[in-house]
């Protein structure tokens, strides 16, 4: 399956060829839509004008759950769809994640991510630590968003593309292996706000938010 969101992940709408259909589920040739990877929740939208309520990761395809029983064939083009607001706002959270991480590994180096969750409201990111991380929060979010204000170029390609291993890169700041859709700059973004949850013993999570004046960025 082509992954046209990788390549170019602000396009929201393409005409692809159906591969299979088994009841409610559906492969396709090539495909805007992301499904739920790395933390990074599913898009929403359409294809064939059907409701999309389910997608999932599989081997190197995704497999789609339909609404209601498609009137379409293996063979048969069609039309995919995703909601763009949403997209957006996923992609934006996602990076301020992304960002939030590399400064919290270097505030805290005995730090151990155990999870991660990107919505369209909110991203968190999950930790092992014996500590609140509370005394680290107010410098982490000032050096994020002095990043985010600066506009930094972020790069997104293979490190393997047989296997499908994606990076991400901000010259002179960092780089990890991620899967998800990325925003050109940090500038999208917009301005964020952490905020620190006690998820049990020895266990901390960061929140991060949009700031409240958030308007949508085209």
């Amino acid at each position: 399956m082509d992954k046209v969101f990788w390549r170019d992940p602000y396009r929201t709408s393409l005409n692809t060829v159906v591969n299979t259909v088994d009841s409610v589920d559906v492969t396709l040739r090539e495909t805007v839509f992301f499904a739920f990877s790395g933390g990074q929740e599913s898009d929403t939208g359409t294809i064939g004008g059907i409701e999309v309520v389910d997608a999932r990761v599989s081997s190197n395809s995704i497999t789609y759950t339909l609404k209601t029983v498609p009137p379409f064939t293996p063979g048969d083009v069609v039309e995919v769809k995703i909601d763009w607001e949403r997209r957006y706002r996923l992609m934006r959270l996602h990076f301020a994640a992304e960002i939030v991480l590399v400064l919290v590994s270097r505030a805290v180096p005995v730090i151990e991510r155990i999870g991660a969750h990107i919505s369209e409201t909110k991203s968190r990111i999950d930790f092992l630590l014996d500590q609140p991380i509370t005394r680290w929060l107010p410098e982490i979010e000032l050096e994020a968003n002095a990043i985010i204000e600066s506009d930094r170029e972020i790069n997104s390609a293979f490190s393997d593309e047989v296997a499908e291993r994606r990076y991400w890169e901000i010259v002179g700041f960092g780089r990890a292996p991620c899967s998800g859709t990325h925003i050109r700059t940090t500038g999208e973004i917009g301005p964020v706000c952490l905020s620190r949850k006690n998820i049990g013993k020895g266990k901390e999570r960061i929140e991060i938010v949009l700031a409240p004046d958030d308007r949508l960025r085209t």
